[in-house]
Formats: structure tokens, C-alpha cells, sequence
């Protein structure tokens, strides 16, 4: 098989051949037919970001592909079958606590980084090897446009944030980040689950812009100006009420008062869920008041990812279309322009922006 390979952090990457992936037992082999290209990967392939991954690796965090092998406890998939293919990947000898790889992309501990060792190489080849419960059937409408599909892995990371969060259909939602690639993922799956209003905080007017055109009146922008007290007055103004929930998405460059001045906003009794990058490059801690979290009985928890059947209830919501894929501005690339790919998805980050990789499309 080809495949696009990370020979170092700094370096472009090279398309080269390398052995067929074969699936042993609990493992399934697929033809990957589209890969989402994230934003950020040029700051992950330049070793800015200082992810985990040990080179040489195949990159790349999930993607649509089609069956091609099955190892022998496989009871329900079969070759040729259209997936979705999960990069994160559970151990399985701690139900409890699991150690994490993203395969392909990042890990977690030490425990993290030797599942990653074995399940090494990600999506941005020809064919890829993953765990069987890694797989996930798709409709056969899925089929007309895999690179569009393919951004379900962008959707699917905001929606385990939602899903820890608990929100509730009709509740408020805010969105810290919400003009990033991420932080518009999640503004979109909040409302297709239900969320009665979504407040969307930042700087990039004509991103704000963009979402309320697109969502209408449930949809509450906010300009930031930096000042943490100014921000979250207009915040709670917009709010017009409380609110129930905050996810934040914010990514590592922004301060942590940005994240802050979002949480602080949450009422009484009211959930924060962390899952963007703030503090991961150096700065401030997010330093929360321990009396207002105890006196407002407020909850704050971090959610990395998203559990299992979370990739199954995403699925469901494109499929029914009550997340509709159809605005996606999607550009897609072969294997052989990898490099263009990585630059032209840091070129285009924003709000429903996709640079999908086709490996197999050549």
C-alpha cells in the first residue's frame, strides 16, 4: 500500500510503500476512501504542538473507508462494508480506567504510548488496521459522498463534550471558541440536539456573522473585547437568562481568561465542560474561584474525546439530518498532495471548513 509518512516533526511528509496492514485477532483492515486533514496538523507535524508521536508514523485521526479484512471474532462486519473509523482507542484490560491513543494522532501517559506503538499508523494511507469495536457501520447514503461524511470526526469531539455536559433539549448553551473549526462543530451539534439558544463568544466578527446567518434567532453572537468583566456582562446579556451549560474548545494559543470569563457566565447549579487546549503550550491556569464553584454548586469536569457509543449516536444524527452536512465547504485532496493538504487546512480553519485526503481515490 501507499501511504503518507511522518519521517520526522519538521519535515514534510513522504508518500512511500509500505507492507499491506494484516488484522489479527480483534482487529479490522480498511480501505481508507477519505480522512479529514485537521487545521492545526502542520502544528502538529511541525512539532509545535508537541504531540506524542514517535516517528517514523503514518498520520492521520480516523476516517470513512470499506472493509477489505476481518479478524476471526468479527460477527457482524463484512468485507466491502462502508465504516466509520474511530482513532480513539481504548485498552482493554482496565474497564474502569483505560489508557487512550488517538491512533495516528496523540496518546495519553505511558500506558497510552505503548497501545500506540501497537497500533501505530493512522488514516492517511491506503489501507489502515484498527480495533473491530474501532468500526462503525454507515448508512448506505454515506457512500454518495465519503469525504463529506468524513467530517463526522470533527463533529464527534464537541458532541462527547455535550454529551458529559448532560445538555438537555431547550437548554442554554455557550460556546467558548465557537468561531474556531471545533467551536462551530459544536454550536451546530448543540442545536440539532435540541439546545433552545447558543451563545457564541469571540473575536472574528465576520465568523460570527457566518453562524447567525446560518442558525437564525437560537443562535446569540457575542464581540469579545478582552476584558474579562466587559465579556461576561455581554455574555449574560446576550444570554437573555441562564445558562445551563459552557463547552469550551478553545485552542492552546488562546489565555486562559478568555476560558474563564466563558465559565464564570454558567448559573447556579450549572455544568462546565473543558475540552480545548488552553494552558497545554504554557501560561496561566484557568484558576476557577473555589467559592464560587462551591457556593453555586457549580460542576467543572475535562472530557477528552468522546466514550464509544457516542460515534453511534453521531451517525444517527447526520443520518436522520438533523445535523446537515450539506454547508460544508469541503476540499479534498489525493495521497500524493499531502503537504498541499496540511497547508491548505491551516489556510482554512474556519467555521465548516473541510480538507478531506482521499488515499484511495487515485
Amino acid at each position: 500500500m501507499r501511504a503518507a509518512v511522518l519521517t520526522e516533526f519538521g519535515a514534510p511528509l513522504t508518500v512511500q510503500e509500505m507492507p499491506d496492514p494484516e488484522a489479527g485477532g480483534g482487529e479490522v483492515v480498511v480501505e481508507v476512501l477519505a480522512a479529514c486533514v485537521p487545521p492545526y496538523a502542520v502544528e502538529v507535524f511541525s512539532g509545535r504542538r508537541n504531540y506524542p508521536l514517535e516517528t517514523p508514523v503514518v498520520p492521520g485521526p480516523g476516517g470513512i473507508g470499506r472493509v477489505v479484512r476481518v479478524g476471526p471474532d468479527a460477527t457482524r462486519l463484512r468485507v466491502g462494508d462502508l465504516v466509520w473509523c474511530d482513532c480513539t482507542v481504548r485498552s482493554r484490560d482496565d474497564a474502569l480506567t483505560p489508557d487512550i491513543t488517538l491512533q495516528g494522532w496523540s496518546s495519553r501517559g505511558d500506558g497510552g504510548a505503548r497501545l500506540a506503538r501497537h497500533l501505530h499508523d493512522g488514516a492517511f494511507a491506503e489501507l489502515m488496521r484498527l480495533p473491530t469495536e474501532n468500526v462503525h457501520l454507515l448508512p448506505a447514503a454515506a457512500a454518495d459522498n465519503p469525504a463529506r461524511w468524513s467530517s463526522l470526526g470533527v463533529y464527534a469531539i464537541p458532541y462527547g463534550g455535550l454529551l458529559a455536559g448532560e445538555l438537555q433539549a431547550g437548554e442554554t448553551l455557550l460556546v467558548s471558541g465557537a468561531t474556531g473549526n471545533l467551536g462551530s462543530a459544536a454550536v451546530a451539534v448543540g442545536l440539532a440536539m435540541g439546545a433552545g439558544r447558543v451563545i457564541t463568544p469571540g473575536r472574528n466578527r465576520a465568523a460570527l456573522d457566518l453562524l447567525a446567518d446560518r442558525f437564525g434567532a437560537r443562535v446569540r453572537p457575542v464581540e469579545l473585547t478582552g476584558d474579562e468583566g466587559t465579556d461576561r456582562a455581554a455574555i449574560s446579556a446576550a444570554a437573555d437568562g441562564p445558562i445551563d451549560l459552557v463547552l469550551d474548545l478553545l485552542p492552546p494559543a488562546a489565555p486562559s481568561s478568555a476560558a474563564r470569563a466563558a465559565a464564570m457566565t454558567v448559573r447556579e447549579r450549572g455544568r462546565v465542560v473543558l475540552m480545548g487546549g488552553v494552558g497545554m503550550l504554557g501560561g496561566a491556569d484557568l484558576a476557577l474561584p473555589y467559592p464560587w464553584i462551591m457556593r453555586n454548586s457549580v460542576t467543572v469536569r475535562g472530557q477528552w474525546m468522546y466514550p464509544r457509543p457516542a460515534n453511534v449516536g453521531m451517525i444517527r444524527l447526520i443520518a436522520s439530518r438533523a445535523l446537515d452536512l450539506d454547508p460544508e465547504r469541503v476540499r479534498t485532496f489525493p495521497l500524493d498532495a499531502i503537504n498541499d493538504a496540511v497547508d491548505y487546512a491551516a489556510a482554512h480553519g474556519g467555521p465548516f471548513d473541510r480538507t478531506v485526503l482521499t488515499p484511495s481515490a487515485e
